[in-house]
């Protein structure tokens, strides 16, 4: 009875060794009715192997981490230092409100005739160049400037005479070209919302002039003679100061085009008179910036 379990054993032993051989392809002596199955299994075996090397390609690709690129920031407009170039208008300069002088002295032999002077206000033009520094990046932004400006207007005053009955007596029309130069100190506050490219501003300068008429011609308006034409003038320099407002597009971060608005007076504390010699001038411009 031993020897038929002992028997039994081995046998079972070795049917289960044959199986595995069949499994991985090995062929056995004596099982020549396997050899037919030999490449369907050996086909199934690839299949196996083949499908578990994609299973785990696929989940190892599923656990790649991609790291996401933050966006670059915005652009920031109008920083740092800067030139720019302007050029208007001088729309308009108060020169003084029509004036009358009488002689009121009965020994004169003028006495009770009168001189209307009334001063001549016209358009001229300017034209000039700025140096700044624009300071911080937030909303507000202080600036310092150097403005430099050629401005040039026409002076000059109709003269009416009267006797003293208010007939006119004589007429006279005097005009003059007024030549200066300013030299102004600015510090402007400037305003950056939203996404910057739209900047107004306002501020305020201080500094000096230079001014000098190219000469007085007196024109008789009846008759179109000239009796007087001096041909040259005398200068003057004193203080200056303005008020600024005005406005950038930036087209890109370091260039803009602006409008500009100045009410800019030019004093005259040299002059030692009863009358404010100060003139007071309102100029519109426009430019183009720079920023380095």
């Amino acid at each position: 009875m031993r020897l038929l379990h002992d028997g039994g054993h081995r046998f079972e032993q070795l049917h289960k060794h044959a199986l595995f051989l069949d499994i991985i392809g090995v062929p056995r002596i004596g099982a020549s009715q396997r050899t037919n199955e030999m490449p369907i299994m050996k086909k199934l075996l690839f299949s196996t192997v083949a499908f578990s090397g994609l299973l785990a390609a696929s989940l190892q690709a599923g656990t790649e981490v991609y790291k996401q690129v933050a966006p670059p920031p915005p652009p920031m407009y109008g920083l740092g230092f800067y030139g720019a170039i302007d050029a208007g208008a001088n729309i308009y300069q108060n020169r003084g409100d029509t004036r009358t002088f009488t002689d009121d002295n009965p020994n004169s032999p003028f006495f009770g005739d009168s001189l209307e002077v009334n001063p001549k206000n016209d358009v001229g033009f300017f034209g000039g160049v700025k140096l700044g520094y624009v300071f911080g990046t937030g909303l507000i932004r202080p600036t310092v400037e150097g403005d430099f400006f050629y401005n040039g207007f026409r002076g000059g005053a109709n003269f009416t005479l009267r006797d003293a009955f208010d007939n006119v007596v004589a007429q006279r029309n005097a005009t003059t070209w007024i030549n200066t130069g300013a030299f102004m100190a600015n510090f402007i506050l400037r305003f950056a919302p939203g996404n910057q490219r739209f900047q107004p501003y306002v501020g305020a300068g201080v500094g000096v002039y230079y001014a000098e008429s190219a000469g007085t011609e007196v024109v008789d308006p009846v008759t179109g003679r000239v009796p007087i034409n001096t041909g040259g003038g005398r200068s003057h320099a004193d203080l200056a100061w303005q008020i600024i407002a005005g406005s950038d597009y930036y087209w890109t971060p370091k260039f803009s085009t602006f409008i500009e608005y100045k009410f800019l007076q030019y004093t005259s504390t040299q002059i030692n008179t009863r009358q404010n010699r100060a003139l007071n001038q309102q100029l519109l411009g426009a430019g183009v910036r720079l920023h380095f």
